[in-house]
């Protein structure tokens, strides 16, 4: 392990519980390789997740970290963010975390526009309470709660996170493992609501279920159906369908929550409305 990144962890509860070949720890370490390119302080940092496998992640990290109620992570972050604007937030969440019971969390962080940094382990799966399917299982998809076949449309969460107004969205993939990482330093620099869809693989819920074969399978599987923004401009929407675009989706700029938010406690203080 690199000296430098190994600082980051809590090296005393590794190895991690995570499946043989669960891309979690993949997406750990593009995380954690990012923080370590920007030299972020790690008293400066804070690392927030919810409950679920991805979730775990934060316990694996040395920093301040909470790893909070199922779907309440960007609750906890905002808190955080409100009271110590000065800090750097990054929010550990998975897909079913994220876009079920934390959805309206999710929204209303995008449509605030917080300076959080929320890295979404999408494996398309509940996979740490039995393999049910989760509002980015696939449709078609097999699982614990549609065994058969799931008929649901999921949410194409960088698409959500756009239309709710995240200033910065981006994709990329545990195959993809360098792009993932460049686009995570890209997210923690943005100031607004960054939104990373990391696309990961479940070899145990999802990949045995749905035939997907070998954890290098499924990997595989991310390579061939990975597009590049670039590339996904010259193709029609035939030759996209069934894939993934990766690389940066979407940045714009909206005013931040927390800066408004001083404002109005200096206006409070001033005792003017206007």
């Amino acid at each position: 392990m690199e000296q430098s990144v190994e600082k980051l962890l809590r090296t005393k509860h590794l190895a991690h519980i995570w499946c043989p070949g669960c891309g979690n720890g993949t997406v750990l370490a593009a995380t954690v390789r990012a923080i370590e390119h920007l030299g972020l302080d790690q008293d400066k940092t804070v690392i927030v997740s919810g409950i679920g496998c991805s979730s775990r992640a934060s316990g694996y990290m040395n920093f301040d970290t909470l790893h909070t109620a199922h779907g309440r992570a960007l609750t906890f972050a905002t808190g955080i963010k409100l009271a110590r604007p000065e800090l750097t937030v990054i929010v550990l969440t998975g897909d079913g975390d994220a876009t079920a019971i934390g959805g309206n969390h999710f929204i209303h962080a995008a449509r605030r526009n917080i300076d959080l940094t929320t890295i979404v382990f999408n494996n398309g799966i509940y996979g740490m309470t039995g393999g049910q399917y989760s509002p980015l299982t696939p449709t078609g998809s097999y699982a614990s709660t549609a065994p058969y076949g799931h008929i649901e449309r999921p949410f194409d969460i960088a698409k959500l996170a756009i239309a709710a107004g995240a200033t910065y969205v981006a994709r990329g993939s545990a195959y993809h493992t360098k792009m993932l990482a460049d686009v995570i330093i890209k997210g923690i620099e943005h100031t607004g609501f960054s939104v990373i869809d990391a696309v990961t693989q479940c070899p145990t819920s999802f990949g045995r279920k749905n035939k997907m074969g070998a954890p290098a399978a499924m990997l595989e599987w991310q390579r061939d159906n990975a597009v590049t923004v670039e590339a996904a401009a010259k193709l029609t929407p035939e030759q996209l369908a069934g894939k993934f675009i990766i690389g940066e989706l979407h940045r714009s700029e909206a005013p931040e929550y927390v800066a408004e938010y001083d404002k109005v406690i200096a206006r409070a203080q001033k005792g003017a409305k206007k």
